[in-house]
């Protein structure tokens, strides 16, 4: 994948280089700083990661504020309108990475379909109101589903047996959620968050023998650390 992303953006340069040239030549003729010239520096590293990157929701909205920000620029709609249609964006964006956020990573999708059949989950665990500590020590970790409602909790799998692909499902509203993993452990997340997220604050040590956990879910006005 990173050579396919050379490739592109190899390609990208030497098309760029050629324009700017024969634009100097004047064989062609066209103004390079055009009114919002400055987006292309949003808009095309997206387009670039939409094409190369499994996980496409970033690559996404980075497409649609840059080509919003061009269109204020080029004046075709007024800083009024954008106003206007922030909040109704913003909302819509959401629910669409809510039904579409699986499809944009077909790894996930496939680790989650896999999480859904296995019958090795270690359960649903959720805290409302209150607190939790798991500590799946000596166990056989496949994946859980873990919900912080006004509550918290810890989850210990630094002395788990963490299967090649592990799936965890979080949830956290207005709550906290810390897992702990080994360092030795690849994260991948994916989360749709409002005033919340997904932290890993590790430092990651990556091995012949390193595990993959995907680590997916929502958090709204409260977070995950991965520790």
């Amino acid at each position: 994948m990173d050579k396919i992303k050379r490739i592109i953006w190899g390609v990208i340069l030497v098309a760029v280089g050629l324009l700017v040239g024969l634009n100097t030549l004047g064989v062609i003729s066209f103004d390079i700083f055009f009114d919002g010239w400055w987006t292309l520096f949003i808009i095309v590293p997206s387009v670039v990661d939409l094409i190369t990157n499994k996980n496409k929701t970033f690559s996404i909205v980075g497409i649609v504020v840059g080509a919003v920000l061009l269109l204020f620029a080029q004046e075709i709609i007024d800083k009024e309108m954008i106003l206007k249609l922030f909040v109704p964006a913003v909302i819509v964006l959401v629910g669409v990475l809510l039904i579409f956020k699986d499809v944009f990573n077909k790894d996930l999708k496939t680790a989650k379909k896999q999480y859904a059949q296995s019958p090795n989950r270690s359960g649903e665990h959720l805290a409302l109101f209150s607190g939790q500590e798991l500590d799946f020590s000596g166990q056989v970790f496949y994946g859980a589903d873990l919900s912080a409602v006004f509550g918290g909790i810890k989850c210990d799998l630094r002395n788990a047996a963490i299967a090649d692909t592990a799936v965890i499902n979080v949830c956290s509203v207005f709550g906290g959620i810390d897992i702990l993993l080994p360092e030795n452990v690849c994260v991948k997340k994916s989360s749709i968050s409002i005033f919340g997220g997904i932290t890993d604050k590790r430092v990651f040590n990556k091995t012949n023998n390193s595990a993959t956990v995907y680590i997916t879910g929502n958090c709204v006005f409260g977070g995950v650390d991965i520790l």
